[in-house]
């Protein structure tokens, strides 16, 4: 019996010598540990300092937030009462984007303009004639005449009176048939034109 209750005793005892072992190491851990955080807090306060950043721990509580950044609650006019309907506010002066039409993209409003600018044949350039060069347009244009249509408006006696106005190109508008190429681009027949004149 005395065997057995040695042998116990002396486990009992080596168990408490490792619980104290162990005891200690935890203590000798926790102090290291807080001596780790408290460097790091005089760390951080001097960074915070140089920074002029204010630090709130249980000495130094934070100081209050100014007033302007402190969330403050709406006018009482504004809160509507249980009892009183709200009221309607006016319309702030700002410009409403106009409506756009479906189909009015930029690329078929410059289509629909330019259709519009070539859907009337008479007001074409006279360029388009035949023998009608950049230096007999030019004379055209000081006399006023710059589309096709007022060419193919011309009767025998607008062509004289123009002719007698054209100096060195007196002559050529009946030579090249400018009315006559005129009034078929005005008309619209642009085959005819080309078969005649060649192509535009």
């Amino acid at each position: 019996m005395t065997d057995g209750t040695d042998t116990i005793t002396w486990i009992h005892i080596a168990l408490l010598i490792l619980l104290a072992v162990a005891v200690i190491v935890a203590i000798a851990w926790g102090v290291k540990l807080s001596r780790a955080r408290k460097q790091g807090q005089k760390e951080f306060g001097a960074h915070a300092e140089e920074a002029g950043v204010p630090i709130a721990d249980a000495d130094h509580p934070a100081p209050p937030a100014p007033a302007a950044l402190a969330p403050s609650p709406p006018p009482l006019s504004d809160q509507p009462d249980a009892g009183t309907p709200p009221v309607a506010r006016p319309l702030a002066d700002e410009p409403i984007a106009a409506a756009v039409d479906p189909d009015g993209t930029p690329a078929t409003l410059a289509a629909d303009a330019a259709n519009d600018t070539a859907s009337s044949p008479a007001d074409g350039p006279v360029t388009q004639l035949k023998g009608l060069g950049p230096k007999v347009a030019a004379r055209l244009g000081e006399l006023g005449i710059d589309r096709v249509g007022q060419i193919a408006a011309l009767d025998d006696a607008g062509v004289a009176a123009l002719d007698a106005q054209m100096g060195p190109f007196a002559g050529r508008i009946v030579r090249d048939r400018w009315v006559e190429q005129a009034r078929l681009l005005t008309n619209g027949d642009r085959g005819g034109f080309e078969r005649v004149f060649g192509k535009l």
